[in-house]
C-alpha cells in the first residue's frame, strides 16, 4: 500500500474520532495498519501540523494545518452555507437533529448538524465521523439513488456485516434500497445503536448525481409509522431546494 493511501487513512480515522481522538493503537487497529507504521506516520504528521497529539493521555486530533487547508477548499467544495438554514428549518420543524453529509467514495462524511429541541438525542452522528455507503440513512439515501452498476458493484466488493452486524449483508441492504427507491427517502430502524433512529433523503448535483443528503435522527418513540411519511417529505422538500441551490457546485 503506497504512504500516501496510509496517510489519507490515518487522516480519515482522525477526522471520524473527532475530539476524542484516537491511541495509537486505535489508529493502528482502525486502518489495517502496523501499529509501528502508524506510530511512524502519524509522528510525522504531527511535525508538519497535520496531527496533533495530547501531551496527558497520548491521543492523537487533527491538527491545525488541515483547518488552514479547509478554508481554503471551503470556497470550492463547502455546502453547509448554502444547507444552514434548510437544516434549521428541519430541525425546528420535526424537534429532531438535523444533519448535512455529503458522498466521498464509498463513505459519507457528516459535515455539520444542527441539534433539534426535543431533549431526548440520538448520538451517533457527528460532524467529521465517516460511514460506508448503505449503513446510516444518509449513505443509504446516496446509495440507493446510483446506478444498478455502481450498486452491483459496491456491494460486491464489501462486506458490511464484519464491522455492523448481519442486518447489513447484501441481501438486508438490497432490500432497503428497494424500499428507499419507492418510498424516496431512507429510514435505518435502529441498525446502528439500538432504540435510535434515522431518516435520510439525498441531494443531487446539477448532473443528477447524488452527492450529498439530509437526514433526520432521533430515538425510536419520535419515529412511528404515522410520523415517518410526514420526516420523509419534509426531507424530500428539503433536499429537492437543497439541490436547486448547489446546481453549480
Amino acid at each position: 500500500m503506497p504512504v500516501v493511501v496510509k496517510t489519507a487513512l490515518l487522516l480519515k480515522a482522525l477526522g471520524s474520532a473527532g475530539r476524542e481522538g484516537l491511541s495509537t493503537a486505535d489508529a493502528a487497529r482502525g486502518t489495517g495498519l502496523a501499529r509501528p507504521t502508524a506510530h511512524r506516520l502519524l509522528t510525522a504528521l504531527a511535525d508538519e501540523g497535520y496531527a496533533d497529539r495530547d501531551a496527558t493521555h497520548g491521543r492523537w486530533r487533527l491538527g491545525p494545518e488541515l483547518y488552514l487547508l479547509g478554508l481554503a477548499a471551503a470556497s470550492l467544495y463547502d455546502v453547509t452555507a448554502h444547507a444552514r438554514d434548510i437544516l434549521q428549518h428541519l430541525a425546528e420543524e420535526s424537534g429532531e437533529s438535523a444533519f448535512l453529509s455529503a458522498r466521498r467514495g464509498n463513505e459519507t462524511v457528516c459535515l455539520t448538524e444542527i441539534e433539534g429541541s426535543f431533549p431526548l438525542r440520538s448520538h451517533v452522528l457527528h460532524e467529521g465521523i465517516r460511514l460506508p455507503l448503505g449503513v446510516a440513512s444518509a449513505g443509504l439515501a446516496i446509495l440507493s439513488h446510483l446506478p444498478v452498476r455502481e450498486i452491483d458493484a459496491y456491494l460486491s466488493g464489501i462486506d458490511l456485516t464484519k464491522s455492523w452486524g448481519r442486518s447489513h449483508s447484501r441481501r438486508g441492504v438490497r432490500e432497503r434500497i428497494a424500499e428507499t427507491r419507492h418510498n424516496g427517502y431512507a429510514v435505518n430502524p435502529g441498525l446502528l445503536v439500538e432504540g435510535s433512529w434515522g431518516i435520510g433523503a439525498a441531494v443531487f448535483d446539477a448532473s443528477g448525481n447524488p452527492r450529498w443528503a439530509l437526514s433526520l435522527t432521533g430515538v425510536q418513540t419520535r419515529f412511528g409509522e404515522r410520523r415517518i411519511p410526514r420526516l420523509g417529505r419534509l426531507l424530500l422538500d428539503a433536499a429537492h431546494a437543497l439541490s436547486k441551490r448547489v446546481e453549480g457546485l
